[in-house]
């Protein structure tokens, strides 16, 4: 099922210059990833849901009760990590660093009820292997048109003046400056034209436990005639490619 992450790339040229539709993963360090038919992907264990448009299925029987316990690294792990964070930058060997860890979690339900519960923008079930979900639309194409809408920056909904107190924060604004400023630089590599049509606006992501507000952004640049014969180009390059870790899987 697996393949390399240059046969995927084949494959979705070849694919896009004939305009036929295809469903892709590339995991995070763009070494190898999946292709399929999106027709035949039930065929192969593999559920999607694009923004509505997938192989969803209904489950017969649901749990009554979810029960998800968490067990995040240590104080004292995170603390030793963040000192090597905030070091390298204070160094000049980084000015962007995204710190995360995997996270552990006890959970009651199988992996096909957690993606059919999910509401997500974008879900994806591999083989009862793994779960993916995410609100972002990472690259999006029409028209010749390419778009991308990076998030950065998070606040509970629940909190008083939540909205006023994420955009008017220097860090959060700092933060969100620089993505934008990364993702322009990579549209730039393959499309004209590229400009941010929308600055810093706030979306509501509703989780089991909470509202968030996160604040997003719109860029967008023309390509060239006859992209579909090299989609791989057009799928994320540069820092973007970096990104994708199965999430980024897209139809064309």
């Amino acid at each position: 099922m697996l393949l390399s992450a240059e046969k995927v790339f084949d494959l979705m040229n070849e694919y896009g210059s004939r305009f036929q539709p295809f469903l892709f993963g590339i995991d995070f360090e763009v070494k190898q990833g999946f292709f399929l038919d999106p027709t035949k992907a039930s065929d192969s264990g593999i559920y999607f849901n694009i923004n509505g448009i997938g192989n969803i299925f209904s489950l017969e029987s649901k749990t009554s009760n979810i029960n998800l316990v968490k067990h995040p690294v240590t104080q004292s792990q995170y603390n030793t990590a963040f000192d090597v964070v905030h070091r390298n930058l204070v160094e000049g060997n980084s000015y962007l660093t995204n710190l995360t860890f995997p996270t552990a979690i006890d959970l009651n339900i199988p992996l096909p009820e957690v993606f059919e519960r999910s509401k997500a923008r974008y879900r994806l079930l591999f083989q009862d292997k793994f779960v993916v979900f995410s609100p972002e639309i990472f690259i999006q194409i029409d028209n010749g048109t390419i778009r991308s809408f990076p998030m950065k920056g998070t606040k509970d909904a629940s909190l008083e003046g939540a909205e006023n107190a994420i955009l008017n924060d220097p860090k959060e604004t700092a933060e969100h400056n620089t993505i934008v400023d990364l993702i322009r630089n990579d549209l730039s590599m393959v499309a004209s034209d590229v400009k941010v049509n929308r600055f810093r606006y706030i979306e509501k992501i509703v989780t089991h436990e909470k509202t968030l507000l996160q604040v997003s952004s719109e860029i967008s640049g023309t390509l060239p005639k006859n992209y579909e014969k090299n989609a791989s180009d057009y799928s994320g390059s540069g820092d973007v490619f970096q990104g994708i870790l199965f999430r980024c899987f897209r139809i064309f």
